[in-house]
């Protein structure tokens, strides 16, 4: 997620580092739901120790942990808290102008519909919620988008319910028009890459870490993938509007991935290269917060009025290599300064948690 957000330069990135422009699949479309599927794989473990409890301390808990990581994303949006003028004139921002939703937010409210149904309508009832959500969300998107393209940027029902509720100000303006693809309606498919991960683990700890379990779960990427590719026909793979046969497709790449994790990692015990990845896992909130606060103030930092970021990027990349290049390998060297201070607080035990 950092490598794909801190590119050198906009202008110039390899197509793998983009999202798709509408319909159709990159690496980068594969990271954000993959988070959620890690986040619900995680609860496979953590919700165990709400099961002994009652339903206020739960409801108290899935709540407040909900509410701080909508909140802190929220902020996110709004960093610096300020803006300059042409005139150079400095103004506090307008929260009437500001965007309400993005990825923390997302995460917040998977996060938060996962657990609840997970807690109160168990396996099976998960199953057929995510079934419900997913077969829903197309019928929805269908008949009440535009025809004859009802998956379009400018006629998709998910745009039209969030300039409804939010209105056009408190939208992501990357599209060239006012369109949230963290939006109100996509998260409710985006849930099921949470419900999925879940159950996933689940199965893990049922089965155990064995080549059978690990033969099951590719054979169910494989099924989840050809029917994500057969229902593109239909309803086309799409990030942005988080489309069910996306969240499918995403399921069965999470799945076959993580089977081959556990065979190396678990069954062959090859584990000497994991912890470059463990120093993120171990602060993954607070880090992926970072991510977006550092760059931030890069900006903001002048040095012969250029900004730091855009000193660092000269000075050290575009001096001497091509403009693709340069920019991603700014991109991985500010990825490796956040993990940087992730292994600084690592070897120091500080871990923030929510």
């Amino acid at each position: 997620m950092i490598i794909v957000n801190t590119p050198g330069n906009w202008g110039t990135v390899y197509g793998p580092f983009l999202h798709a422009p509408w319909h159709g699949f990159t690496p980068t479309d594969w990271v954000f739901p993959t988070f959620l599927f890690v986040v619900g794989n995680a609860m496979s473990f953590a919700l165990r120790k709400y099961e002994s409890e009652g339903d206020s301390v739960f409801l108290g808990k899935i709540f407040k942990r909900t509410a701080i990581i909508f909140f802190i994303g929220f902020l996110l949006n709004c960093f610096p808290f300020y803006q300059v003028s042409e005139s150079g004139a400095i103004s506090f921002i307008d929260l009437s102008k500001e965007r309400i939703l993005g990825v923390l937010q997302r995460i917040a409210l998977c996060y938060c519909i996962a657990s609840l149904a997970i807690h109160y309508l168990k396996v099976k009832g998960s199953v057929i919620l995510s079934i419900v959500f997913l077969l829903g969300y197309w019928a929805v998107l269908y008949f009440f988008g535009d025809q004859p393209d009802p998956y379009s940027l400018q006629g998709n029902a998910a745009l039209k319910l969030d300039l409804m509720l939010l209105g056009p100000n408190h939208l992501y303006k990357g599209e060239g028009i006012p369109f949230d693809p963290e939006g109100i309606l996509s998260t409710f498919p985006a849930a099921v890459n949470v419900i999925f991960g879940y159950l996933v683990g689940l199965y893990i700890q049922k089965k155990g870490n064995t080549k059978g379990t690990i033969l099951n779960l590719i054979l169910g990427g494989v099924v989840l993938i050809a029917v994500s590719l057969i229902w593109h026909m239909g309803f086309p793979i799409n990030k942005k509007i988080w489309t069910s046969s996306y969240v499918l497709f995403s399921v069965g790449t999470d799945m076959i991935v993580l089977s081959v994790l556990m065979y190396l990692i678990e069954i062959v015990q090859v584990k000497k290269w994991t912890y470059f990845f463990e120093v993120f896992g171990r602060n993954t909130l607070i880090l992926y917060i970072l991510s977006g606060v550092v760059i931030s103030i890069m900006h903001l930092i002048k040095i012969n009025g250029v900004s730091l970021k855009g000193w660092l990027y000269e000075s050290l990349f575009t001096s001497w290599l091509g403009d693709f290049n340069a920019s991603i390998l700014f991109a991985i060297f500010y990825m490796l300064l956040i993990w940087f201070i992730g292994y600084i607080m690592d070897k120091r035990k500080v871990y923030i948690k929510v």
